[in-house]
C-alpha cells in the first residue's frame, strides 16, 4: 500500500471565502501515483471547513446568506468564545456546520465523483495564513 501526504496553504484576503481545490487535490493524486484507493481532504484549522458541492457562485452566496443568519458575525457579544477577546466564535460555529474534512474514492487514477461534485475549502475567519491537509492511501 502507497501513501502520501500534501499540505495546500491558503491566505483569504477576506474573512469569508469558498475556494476550490479540486484542481490541487487532483495535482496530488497524479503526485502520488495511487490507482485506487482514498483521498482524505482536511481543514486543519478550527475555522475554515472542506466540503463538496457544486461550483456555482449563487449557491455560494446562498451558503455565504444561509451560514451568516444562522451564525451572524456581529453583535460579538452575543458569543461567549468571543469574551477571551476573540471575534471568532461565529467561524467555529460555520465551520461545524460545512464540516471538518471530505473522503474521496480513487478510481483508476480519478478522484470518483458523482455529477457537478468539486472539493472546497471554506474559510470562515481569513485574512491569516492556514493549511488543508490532503493524504492519499491505495495501491
Amino acid at each position: 500500500m502507497k501513501s502520501s501526504r500534501k499540505e495546500l496553504w491558503f491566505n483569504t484576503p477576506t474573512r469569508r471565502a469558498f475556494i476550490n481545490i479540486t484542481r490541487q487535490v487532483e495535482a496530488a493524486l497524479a503526485e502520488s501515483g495511487v490507482r485506487e484507493g482514498l483521498v482524505l481532504v482536511n481543514a486543519m484549522h478550527i475555522s475554515a471547513s472542506v466540503f463538496i458541492n457544486d461550483d456555482e457562485p449563487g449557491l455560494h452566496r446562498d451558503y455565504e446568506a444561509w451560514l451568516e443568519r444562522l451564525a451572524p458575525h456581529e453583535p460579538l457579544d452575543q458569543y461567549r468564545h468571543n469574551d477571551t477577546g476573540e471575534d471568532n466564535a461565529d467561524a467555529h460555529i460555520k465551520r461545524q456546520v460545512m464540516g471538518r474534512e471530505v473522503v474521496v474514492a480513487v478510481t483508476e487514477c480519478r478522484l470518483d465523483f458523482g455529477p457537478w461534485e468539486q472539493i472546497f475549502y471554506g474559510e470562515f475567519d481569513g485574512m491569516r495564513r492556514k493549511r488543508v491537509l490532503v493524504k492519499i492511501i491505495g495501491e
